[in-house]
């Protein structure tokens, strides 16, 4: 019989992983209403120049600091590069196909570069070969970094007028708010997060593919909490992150993956705002 707790843990630190890059998800959704295919991509550059920066000084934080500044660059690069234009011109499909095709380019640059070979990675924490101190760091990273998006979409004029510019870009923009400056600013703040998580799902070893299955179950969380609920997110994440957990050590590994998406459809199907969103009625 599988120790339960010891399940319980790892689903906790799985499940921060999912509901870190679910966030990244959500807030570019909420910021500019585009679901961002790229995001595990973007992550997967970060988490290799971790590793290249770790591997030069033997740091690990610095290797942290150097990830989540290049997701902040890169998001910004991304957003006034290849989305700004294509948003434009008023088409909403073409922004999500672009991201698409810039998973598959950052994908084979990381394989280019780095190669496909598995790299070792290093966790925060590793006390006598424990893996307990890097998953309490893992939670409780996602959980503050959470609560600060939380905050700033909440409570302060910030997210106001990010929220504002996604929602309403033409009152906004009537308004004094620079529209296409917080747009970038959506996309920074969701390359940032999506960089840590990158990061701490990293260990034990990095690959071009690492973050693909991680991807599926964070859009997952994403959907169950719905797209437009960080808060939602957050839970689906970890809710989703234990239950898959037993779902390994109690039934199979092979059925994580199965078992993952029939819970996608199953949202889909019955809520597909997700549990916590909400529809939004329009006029025609």
């Amino acid at each position: 019989m599988p120790d339960l707790f010891t399940l319980a843990m790892g689903g906790l630190t799985n499940g921060a992983v999912y509901a870190a890059l679910g966030l990244a998800l959500v807030i570019i959704y909420r910021a500019t209403r585009v679901v961002n295919f790229a995001q595990p991509a973007l992550a997967l550059v970060c988490a290799y120049l971790a590793f290249t920066v770790n591997r030069a000084t033997g740091g690990y934080w610095l290797g942290l600091a150097a990830a989540l500044a290049a997701g902040a660059v890169l998001g910004a690069l991304t957003e006034r590069l290849l989305i700004r234009p294509l948003r434009s011109r008023g088409d909403d499909l073409a922004p999500v196909i672009v991201t698409l095709g810039l998973l598959l380019v950052l994908q084979a640059v990381c394989g280019m570069v780095w190669s496909a070979e598995p790299r070792s990675f290093p966790y925060a924490f590793d006390f006598r070969g424990s893996f307990f101190p890097a998953s309490v760091f893992v939670v409780v990273a996602v959980v503050v970094v959470a609560g600060a998006v939380l905050l700033l979409f909440g409570a302060t004029p910030l997210g106001l007028r990010l929220r504002a510019a996604a929602l309403r870009p033409d009152v906004a923009g009537l308004l004094g708010v620079r529209v296409g400056l917080m747009l970038t600013i959506g996309w920074v703040l969701a390359a940032v997060v999506g960089a840590l998580a990158g990061v701490l799902a990293a260990p034990p070893f990095l690959s071009p593919t690492v973050l693909d299955t991680v991807f599926v179950y964070a859009l997952t969380a994403a959907v169950i909490g719905g797209l437009d609920n960080p808060v939602g997110t957050i839970l689906g994440g970890f809710v989703l992150g234990v239950a898959l957990s037993f779902v390994s050590g109690l039934l199979g590994p092979e059925l994580v993956t199965l078992a993952a998406l029939a819970v996608l459809v199953l949202v889909l199907s019955l809520r597909p705002h997700g549990l916590f969103g909400s529809g939004v009625a329009r006029r025609v």
